[in-house]
């Protein structure tokens, strides 16, 4: 007895649509696979799910930009132009040039080496000299400002300390000319006080003198 016919509709259980979605588009992976075996056909698939996840397959023998060529040719619909084929190519050149700088970067390390002919070691060995000499410069040049900022800051703690000293001196000469000048006002207000007769009389010249 056969299976009865599917309603072919949405799943609305999410659950259910998901175990459906599974089984199926491994279903048709399966089914694009024996169709190239079986048939020497050039097969493309790509799946999105509903939570956007991409599930893909492509023949062994071409690529899917080969067979996106060959479905515009065939069809007419123009699904690859140059724009993105010169993007293709310039990510294609980036990624070589990136990995041409990771190798490089590794010899420089004194990695994966072993290979290497005399000439190309010896290229390192000038690479690596010129870099140090940069780096020795560099040093240098910090050095040598780091000594310049130094001298500026001991100059200009010299100038603090030279300024706190004049303070210093001024703020004591203050000091002694206000107990001088308590000192003479306490004299004076202690010879107001003294009875008139115990007072100093400036000395009057003898009139005997002048005759």
């Amino acid at each position: 007895m056969g299976r009865g016919k599917i309603e072919i509709k949405r799943i609305e259980n999410s659950s259910n649509r998901q175990v459906t979605y599974s089984k199926r588009r491994n279903g048709i992976m399966k089914k694009a696979k024996e169709i190239t075996v079986l048939c020497d056909a050039q097969v493309s698939l790509v799946i999105f799910a509903s939570s956007g996840k991409m599930h893909e397959y492509c023949s062994p023998s071409t690529t899917l930009i080969e067979m996106l060529d060959r479905y515009h040719h065939a069809s007419g619909k123009k699904l690859w132009d140059a724009k993105h084929e010169n993007l293709s190519n310039e990510i294609d050149r980036i990624k070589k040039e990136n990995d041409s700088m990771q190798i490089e970067l590794r010899h420089l390390k004194g990695e994966d080496i072993q290979s290497l002919q005399y000439k190309e070691l010896m290229a390192i060995e000038d690479a690596l000299e010129i870099g140090l000499s940069g780096i020795h410069n560099k040093q240098m040049e910090i050095f040598k400002m780091m000594t310049k900022n130094r001298q500026m800051l001991e100059e200009e703690n010299q100038e603090l300390i030279n300024i706190l000293h004049q303070h210093e001196m001024a703020a004591m000469d203050g000091n002694v000319r206000e107990v001088q000048s308590g000192y003479h006002q306490t004299v004076r207000d202690y010879q107001s006080q003294m009875p008139f007769a115990f007072r100093v009389q400036p000395i009057q010249p003898n009139l005997q003198d002048r005759i």
